[in-house]
């Protein structure tokens, strides 16, 4: 199964929402908090990495991948990610000129799961913008930003039936 989740609200969020509300989390980023640009320091949202492998990880994807923003920042997001303890694996990123749509559609995956960009409008929200001969063939999952992937099923395979 390839199983592409988003980072950055999805499964890392800034610093600064560390111990406050979701709606807390998401009024930060929409205020500029001074931790939201600092990329070096996003911890796991909730129990994020208990859900992923290898270790302890309930999600047992042949391909997991992790999307990111942009080329400029995928070296802090692999350091975040080898820090707290997140599978090594894959980290899709979008290069200049694409869209996230172009990078999830050519990883044809079978589930994505993202957040639901309340905090910068839900036109940012990935699965809309894959072309539509590919999206149908992938299970969206979106999930409230900030929220966690704790609430998700422990079976991927449970993934592909789950409505969000």
């Amino acid at each position: 199964m390839r199983l592409p989740v988003f980072l950055h609200g999805t499964a890392l969020m800034h610093s600064g929402a560390i111990g406050v509300t979701r709606a807390e989390r998401v009024a930060q980023v929409r205020a500029g908090h001074p931790t939201v640009g600092d990329y070096a320091a996003y911890v796991p949202v909730g129990q994020a990495v208990a859900k992923l492998p290898p270790v302890a990880g309930h999600w047992r994807a042949d391909r997991l991948s992790q999307l990111t923003r942009n080329p400029g920042d995928l070296a802090l997001d692999v350091f975040v990610l080898r820090v707290h303890g997140f599978p090594a694996g894959q980290v899709l990123v979008r290069q200049p000129g694409e869209n996230y749509g172009d990078v999830a559609g050519r990883e044809a995956p079978d589930v994505l799961i993202e957040d639901d960009c309340e905090s910068i409008g839900a036109e940012q929200i990935t699965y809309p913008q894959i072309p539509p001969d590919v999206r149908v063939h992938i299970k969206s999952i979106v999930i409230p930003e900030s929220g966690g992937l704790s609430h998700l099923p422990d079976n991927p395979q449970a993934l592909l039936t789950f409505e969000s």
